[in-house]
């Protein structure tokens, strides 16, 4: 089982979450990355070596961004959180 971290970014975004069922479906996500990291999608071009993960939300599409670490101690870090919308523009945005 891999150990997950998180960004101070999407830290923040899951403590602002209000709906209780949005952050069960996030919190299931994680917990399904930790015992598979590699479910997720692996992207490609300026985002090499991250990987994303969709949780589908009441007819909304959301995203987990995720790097693994597993050469060293099987760590996941979560990077960012949130809705589709502009959520690789944000993505890319961050890791500059």
């Amino acid at each position: 089982m891999f150990e997950v971290k998180y960004t101070n970014t999407a830290e923040r975004y899951l403590k602002k979450i209000k709906d209780k069922q949005l952050l069960a479906k996030y919190k299931t996500a994680i917990d399904k990355l930790r015992h598979d990291p590699f479910i997720g999608t692996q992207k490609s071009g300026d985002l090499r070596g991250i990987y994303a993960y969709d949780v589908k939300y009441g007819g909304i599409s959301h995203e987990i961004a995720y790097r693994i670490y597993e050469e060293s101690n099987q760590l996941i870090v979560i990077l960012l959180v949130g809705t589709r919308e502009n959520f690789y523009h944000e993505l890319k945005r961050m890791l500059k």
